[in-house]
């Protein structure tokens, strides 16, 4: 029940939050000629985060020329990783939740379903990890790159200290820190509900039968020996008494010989 629930909820805020990030910087260049200055210079960048094509211009401080530079720098395969493995659970976990309430008997039948749930929710737990440990170094990555101290020293005229250079804004990533916080969540989720799906396959009730076999047999077999124990125990006392019975009976004859040649003498 929680895996139909929050699955295709942790889903959705895994690529809403990624897939939807757009955000920026600005910087400021103080030229000692200030007519030449820019104290305003925005730097947009969003998702997939191919960072290398987001372009902007810059003073040199040599007049009105300007400097054209980009970011550094392509993310955009774990980016783009991670928001396909999030869409496609998402999906999975629709249409699983679909069978597991309309069509539980076809699901069941042949133990088909339950072997491909089994398979899938193992293979979604790997990528989830894979995913969630790619794009937690690709936004690494992205931090640097996107860093206003870092962008400054692509900038020429900084590089002279008669020039004033400083960050103005830095970008927001805390929508992106809560991608990578609920792909691990999701992560967790699959994972955990592997052994659920493991139940339903018929290979825990199989192994539990495997078990309990040879301790029936073990059990039967034991009681078989001790009914032979008791049978041959039995028989033995018995002759026991047989034969001390006799004992007795000759010894009681033995005093009636001596009496009786008393009596003739």
């Amino acid at each position: 029940m929680c895996m139909v629930i929050f699955a295709p909820l942790f889903a959705i805020f895994a690529f809403a939050t990624c897939g939807g990030y757009s955000g920026g910087l600005r910087l400021s260049v103080d030229c000692v000629n200030k007519t030449d200055s820019n104290l305003s210079i925005d730097i947009a960048f969003a998702y997939p985060f191919r960072l290398h094509q987001v372009t902007f211009e810059v003073p040199t401080c040599e007049g009105k020329e300007r400097e054209k530079l980009a970011l550094i720098g392509d993310f955009s395969s774990s980016a783009e990783f991670f928001v396909t493995v999030a869409v496609f659970a998402f999906l999975y976990s629709l249409a699983a939740t679909v069978v597991y309430i309309f069509f539980q008997n076809k699901y069941r039948e042949n133990n088909r379903g339950p072997l491909i749930d089994f398979i899938v929710t193992v293979v979604f737990s790997f990528l989830w990890l894979v995913g969630s440990s790619a794009w937690a170094k690709g936004l690494s990555d992205v931090k640097v790159a996107t860093d206003p101290k870092e962008v400054l020293l692509l900038i020429t005229a900084c590089k002279q200290s008669s020039n004033k250079c400083m960050a103005v804004h830095s970008p927001v990533m805390s929508s992106l820190n809560t991608s990578v916080v609920f792909g691990f969540l999701n992560f967790i989720l699959w994972a955990g509900n592997i052994w659920f799906v493991f139940k339903e396959t018929g290979w825990h009730s199989s192994g539990q039968r495997y078990l309990s076999d040879p301790m029936e047999k073990h059990s039967s077999s034991y009681n078989q020996g001790g009914y032979n124990q008791e049978s041959y125990g039995s028989g033995g006392g018995y002759s026991q008494q047989a034969s001390l019975g006799a004992s007795s009976d000759e010894f009681g004859q033995q005093p009636g010989g001596p009496a009786s040649f008393t009596n003739q003498i």
